[in-house]
């Protein structure tokens, strides 16, 4: 049973910065993509980060290049989202992922085969 548990989100005004962490247990965790997605009200969900665990690349949204930084701690199955210059637009449910398939699906690229979410935290910016 894959269980994937997010922390960190929470409120923060536009320049600050929040990491969110999310740990993930019950499935192989190498070579696998593991990452972030979000969704804000009304809007479709879309990807946010993505790391392969299985070597490192890192993969990106353009909307937050330069601003967010994903890494993983192999030992603890646990990848983590360090968000700086946070803006209004980034406030969404922020939601961990784990997948077989294409990391770049976070960038709008390749597809999923299959994947399995966490619950979410909130990212609340002003």
């Amino acid at each position: 049973h894959v269980q994937l548990v997010e922390s960190g989100g929470g409120s923060v005004q536009a320049g600050g910065s929040l990491r969110l962490s999310c740990a993930a247990s019950g499935y192989t965790y190498h070579g696998h993509c593991m990452g972030w997605f979000r969704q804000a009200p009304g809007k479709e969900r879309e990807g946010v980060a993505a790391i392969y665990t299985g070597g490192g690349s890192t993969y990106y949204a353009d909307s937050v290049k330069g601003r967010f930084t994903i890494s993983q701690d192999n030992a603890k199955n646990a990848v983590y989202l360090l968000m700086n210059s946070l803006k209004p637009e980034d406030t969404a449910m922020y939601y961990c992922a784990v997948w077989a398939g294409a990391c770049t699906v976070v960038a709008g690229t390749g597809s999923v085969v299959a994947r399995h979410w966490g619950q979410g935290t909130q990212v609340t910016v002003s």
